[in-house]
């Protein structure tokens, strides 16, 4: 092996590593949320979007759940006080599982991106994400 190569074959594995370093470390960000059904309502409980860590409450600003049924996941975003949305993560341009992260949905098979409450932002998409109806009380969310 020359050495120009050697060179460049040690840049590129280091860089590889670093990329696949950082992407794990997101996905370990991402949640998924108990969900249970009743009629036709989804119900997840609001102390989902709350997790201990070294004995403190952090916030999530969203979380995941994969109801039985159902193809591709649905996030809850939670916008403001007692504020949700939840938006069904399938690309309406070819169908592709949308990647959730830095406030917005993105397709990993032809970039389109969308925002939380799941209108287009990036085509080639040009139809806005599946929303549902959300009903809140003191403990739960209601997904119709």
């Amino acid at each position: 092996m020359k050495r120009r190569k050697f060179i460049k074959s040690c840049c590129y594995t280091t860089i590889g590593i670093t990329l696949a370093g950082s992407f794990l470390q997101s996905c370990g960000s991402i949640y998924y949320a108990s969900v249970s059904r009743k009629a036709n309502r989804l119900i997840i409980a609001k102390s989902e979007f709350w997790q201990l860590k070294k004995d403190k409450k952090i916030y999530r600003s969203f979380v995941l759940i994969k109801p039985e049924g159902f193809e591709f996941p649905i996030c809850i975003y939670k916008i403001k006080d007692d504020t949700y949305i939840a938006s069904l993560l399938k690309c309406t341009h070819r169908s592709c599982e949308l990647n959730v992260g830095g406030g917005v949905y993105s397709c990993p098979c032809h970039g389109s991106e969308f925002s939380v409450s799941g209108k287009v932002l990036e085509g080639p998409a040009e139809t806005d994400l599946k929303t549902f109806k959300i009903e809140t009380d003191n403990e739960y969310i209601y997904i119709s």
